[in-house]
């Protein structure tokens, strides 16, 4: 029988990321946890902030609104998700998130699959505006350590 280990991380485990806009956390990936189908984690956007165009060619993105309102511009078309709603963003759809409010937005995110090397699951539209590295979700290592 495998043992798994119980891993927790925290907002203020992880530092923030500002290079493709916002303030974004990748909390729960196969860096953090050992995570093999995906990563998850959390983005901050003060007002008029906005996350550049972007799309995953291996993934589908699920965002789900906590605070504040969040608009997601989906190759050129708008939807406003307020607090408590979440849209599924499909694989290879380029989009873009802005907070258009005047109040902080806080979003949660999930992405699935995983891309086979982390290089190839993210693929930038626009300049990015932030300073700074790209987020690192890791790479899956096969077997899983113990």
């Amino acid at each position: 029988m495998q043992t798994t280990d119980l891993t927790k991380v925290a907002i203020d485990d992880v530092p923030p990321n500002r290079k493709r806009g916002g303030d974004l956390r990748v909390l729960l990936s196969p860096k953090t946890c050992g995570a093999t189908s995906g990563f998850m984690g959390v983005g901050t956007l003060e007002p008029g902030e906005f996350v550049s165009e972007h799309y995953h060619p291996h993934s589908e993105e699920f965002f789900h609104a906590v605070r504040g309102t969040v608009l997601i511009r989906v190759e050129g078309r708008e939807l406003l998700l307020e607090p408590g709603e979440s849209f599924m963003v499909p694989i290879g759809v380029r989009h873009r998130i802005e907070n258009p409010g005047g109040e902080q937005a806080f979003v949660a995110f999930f992405l699935s699959p995983l891309a086979p090397r982390p290089e190839l699951g993210h693929v930038d539209c626009e300049p990015l505006p932030g300073e700074g590295t790209l987020p690192e979700v890791g790479e899956v290592t096969w077997p899983r350590a113990q």
